[in-house]
């Protein structure tokens, strides 16, 4: 073959490339017609809370308002749209598909998102995320839109949001996500609650004193590791619409000791779930605190303010208690009578109590005082925790929300 043929078939070759390149794709179906549109709840203001995700996962009631909508007129009858969210780090290929049925009607879906659970859990700052939503009418793209959210930390929980109506909207009732009645640490607590001599076993809500005794081995247990008051709740949501609080998870609770009210809430309920004890969190505009039921009727309810445990710390009581003379350094026990009744006192200064005495004295009288703190606050708002209408004071019994709010799983 001569060079001039090569030279022509080359040049054929070329040409035929180019053209094919040039080759554009004819719509048959105009964008502005289908008027397609994504959108993300104007409500959240732009932000995205992985922690009422990952509580809502497993509902499906229709109560719950949807984060994503999609809207599409149809360009003619039984018309095939689908509409695919593409991949990011905190979801996967998401797919929707519908039949459109009437041409000119503009129809409106929510579309589901395939969340990337594992990766949720895993949030511990803030953050942004793109989602890409694309139309398809009768398998030809159509159109493309783009949301950018803010994401948040997983323990920051939305407490509040002022939406588009105007209306205040209460979500703590989301507080109950971090309530972990299955995180793995529980049974090793209990086993320690067990050594402690004040309970031999957990039987749940048999009987009202059997219900209070197993309280009172929790109280202690918490005493006995030391469980600081902290009152960190502050988030970095520049939101003006949406309100919200940083949680400690119960992992978080058990490892840094500290906990403000809602965390301690948090940490006692999960405990209490496991061994068959009903808590209550009373929600009140700045604070929470603990309730349970001491029968199975559920119609008696005991209080506890959980943030009496940073009153004393009872671990730091070891260095400086003398085994000879069994009693407490001077200081120390004027930091800690104050704890103990008269008669413990004198047993005290003579030398008759043993440290852990002490330690469970100090525990049972502070339990005491905690169960007596809420009570005059709780009998002056009781109207407002029954009325549903009062959205600043909730009642949240932690059974009866299990029916819609998952707990979220612990990532440690």
């Amino acid at each position: 073959m001569n060079r001039t043929l090569l030279s022509v078939l080359f040049c054929t070759m070329l040409a035929l490339l180019t053209s094919c390149n040039r080759i554009e794709i004819k719509r048959t179906i105009d964008p502005k017609v289908v008027s397609f549109s994504a959108q993300y709840d104007a409500d959240f203001d732009g932000v995205i809370y992985p922690s009422m995700i990952l509580a809502l996962a497993n509902y499906s009631g229709t109560d719950v308002k949807p984060l994503f909508s999609v809207s599409v007129t149809a360009p003619q009858n039984n018309a095939v749209l689908r509409v695919v969210v593409d991949s990011t780090a905190l979801n996967y290929v998401s797919i929707t598909q519908e039949t459109l049925q009437r041409k000119g009607v503009t129809y409106s879906y929510t579309p589901v998102i395939k969340w990337k659970f594992e990766n949720l859990y895993r949030l511990r700052q803030q953050g942004y995320i793109d989602l890409t939503f694309t139309c398809y009418i009768n398998d030809e793209q159509v159109d493309v839109k783009n949301i950018r959210l803010n994401y948040r930390p997983v323990n920051e929980c939305l407490m509040s949001l002022i939406g588009a109506d105007g209306q205040y909207h209460d979500y703590r009732w989301l507080f109950v996500a971090y309530v972990n009645e299955d995180h793995p640490k529980i049974d090793g607590i209990l086993s320690e609650i067990l050594s402690q001599g004040i309970v031999s076993t957990f039987d749940g809500s048999r009987s009202e004193k059997k219900v209070q005794t197993q309280m009172r081995a929790l109280w202690y247990y918490a005493l006995s590791r030391g469980l600081a008051y902290s009152s960190i709740s502050c988030t970095s949501n520049g939101s003006k619409k949406t309100n919200s609080q940083y949680i400690r998870f119960f992992g978080d609770v058990y490892n840094n000791r500290q906990a403000n009210c809602i965390d301690a809430c948090v940490f006692f309920s999960s405990i209490m779930r496991r061994i068959g004890i009903q808590p209550i969190i009373f929600v009140e505009p700045c604070h929470a605190y603990l309730g349970y039921y001491t029968d199975k009727t559920r119609k008696k309810i005991a209080l506890l303010e959980t943030t009496i445990t940073g009153w004393v710390n009872l671990p730091e009581l070891d260095g400086h208690y003398d085994e000879q003379t069994h009693q407490l350094e001077e200081r120390y026990f004027e930091r800690i009578s104050k704890y103990l009744t008269p008669k413990q006192i004198d047993k005290c200064k003579n030398g008759e109590m043993q440290l852990d005495d002490i330690k469970k004295a100090i525990s049972d009288n502070l339990f005491d005082r905690a169960s007596q703190y809420q009570k005059d606050n709780y009998s002056n708002n009781k109207a407002l925790f029954a009325d549903t209408t009062q959205p600043l004071y909730q009642m949240l019994v932690v059974e009866n929300l299990r029916q819609q709010i998952s707990p979220i799983p612990a990532s440690e």
